[in-house]
């Protein structure tokens, strides 16, 4: 249909007919069908794994934040108020009022030598109360062997503990067996601290899901880790659990006032400050190299589009000697451009969204037929491979992707339409 004027309008039908035979054309008609294959494939395969690895790294992100946040606190209470137990007492008190804290409850962190039947090796004894214990979920949900039941019970705090699940193998030990540990600082004498030995009995063992947590952790009831650490009347800090960890940061002022003015407070971006830096500037500088590799393979459109305005001078000076303006000749080449990249960009979309859902599935897959883990629970911590899509995030690829697209297309296009018509059609 015409526009006013008697005019076709811009990007109607005639000129999407021509940018569609135009991508259809082949070789010997001009076209360059096989190029805009390349260009397809290769924008669809630079969306796909542009998505993917973003995915699998959102994954890790959230998987490492669930595992790590969920076995440690997500702000810490430090200072003078710990060796009082009347001013901690108090102290967990009203930081347990403040709004947005889930939990709050003391805990002893200590280094110790773990012996077993099969090995000696270091371990990390986590001493708290056995109700801290049960509402720690990650711990207490993930049992593999035995129970809490004798956790706590006895003579300060009994002799049962619980071992990451990992670790008891490694000792050869099983629920039931006794395993002996040997702390560096012990009771206090005249000639100081001395090495504390003692043989626990393993009440159960669990699997956090991360391999430095099964392999490393032992649970102890808090006044048996008193006592055998040699810090009777004392905590190493309050840990504070908020319902959205992301919050730490800003109930930190709250928790401090609640705390007390002896108090020092620092959350988990500070305490692990090194670690989580690093991952995040490594997910944005694999975010800009992947979109890098998008840049590149938009840019074969414009290889591809300047051959077809070289193919095709004949049918464009035609076109103006029959009354298509400049701006029509620019839209029929800009559409066949762009029509790849939107393509290329949607079948990437599908493409890397559907490896992304299904990831767990095709790992198993690949395992199943290589007979090799592909993802090393040793390595990468993680039992399983990660991925969680953020469409946010896949909204923000498709529109780079896109405008890549457009953007290459532009120059050839331009050139296209400044064509002289009494040049192309001098030597024909």
């Amino acid at each position: 249909m015409a526009g006013a004027g008697g005019r076709a309008p811009p990007f109607g039908r005639w000129e999407r007919m021509l940018a569609n035979r135009y991508l259809r054309a082949k070789r010997s008609q001009g076209g360059v069908a096989l190029i805009s294959i390349i260009s397809f494939a290769g924008i669809m395969v630079a969306v796909a794994v542009l998505i993917v690895v973003m995915s699998v790294m959102n994954g890790f992100r959230a998987e490492l934040l669930s595992k790590i946040l969920g076995f440690n606190g997500h702000a810490f209470v430090t200072g003078g108020l710990l060796d009082d137990a009347q001013m901690r007492d108090a102290a967990v008190r009203r930081i347990a009022r403040v709004p947005g804290v889930t939990q709050v409850f003391p805990v002893i962190d200590a280094q110790a030598i773990a012996i077993g039947p099969n090995q000696v090796t270091g371990a990390m004894v986590r001493g708290l109360a056995p109700a801290d214990l049960r509402n720690t979920r990650i711990v207490a949900g993930n049992l593999t062997k035995g129970n809490l039941r004798g956790f706590g019970q006895g003579s300060y705090g009994g002799d049962v503990v619980v071992v990451g699940a990992r670790l008891a193998d490694q000792l050869g030990v099983k629920v039931g067996d006794d395993i002996t540990l040997i702390s560096p600082s012990g009771a206090a004498t005249a000639f100081g601290d001395t090495p504390a030995q003692k043989s626990y009995v393993v009440g159960a063992t669990f699997t956090a899901g991360m391999s430095q947590y099964d392999q490393a952790y032992i649970f102890m009831p808090l006044q048996q880790a008193q006592l055998f650490f040699g810090r009777e009347g004392t905590v190493d800090a309050i840990e504070v659990r908020v319902a959205d960890p992301d919050r730490a940061v800003a109930l930190k002022p709250a928790i401090f006032r609640a705390a007390g003015p002896t108090a020092m407070v620092v959350d988990w971006t500070q305490r692990d400050a090194s670690y989580w830096g690093a991952l995040k500037v490594e997910r944005n500088v694999m975010r800009l190299i992947l979109m890098l590799i998008v840049a590149i393979a938009a840019l074969n459109i414009i290889s591809g589009l300047t051959m077809l305005v070289k193919n095709k001078g004949r049918d464009i000076a035609i076109l103006r000697t029959m009354g298509a303006g400049q701006g029509a000749v620019l839209r029929i080449f800009f559409l066949a451009g762009s029509t790849i990249g939107v393509l290329g960009t949607a079948a990437g979309l599908a493409l890397g969204a559907l490896v992304s859902i299904y990831i767990d599935p095709l790992q198993s897959f690949v395992e199943w037929v290589t007979g090799q883990a592909v993802f090393s629970s040793e390595v990468y911590f993680l039992s399983r491979l990660p991925a969680k899509v953020d469409w946010i995030e896949v909204s923000i690829i498709v529109g780079f992707s896109l405008a890549m697209s457009m953007i290459c297309t532009l120059p050839p296009a331009w050139r296209a339409s400044r064509l002289d018509p009494v040049e192309a059609l001098r030597y024909e």
